[in-house]
């Protein structure tokens, strides 16, 4: 992923954190984030 696109994913996660639309996962499966 390019410098600019992680900074704007972290950014867009930190904002739905915060909102509360999204939280951590407890669980033991994955998956990549697609933008």
């Amino acid at each position: 992923m390019a410098p600019a696109e992680l900074i704007e994913l972290k950014s867009q996660i930190e904002d739905l954190l915060g909102n509360g639309f999204i939280r951590p996962s407890v669980s033991p499966w994955g998956a990549p984030v697609l933008l």
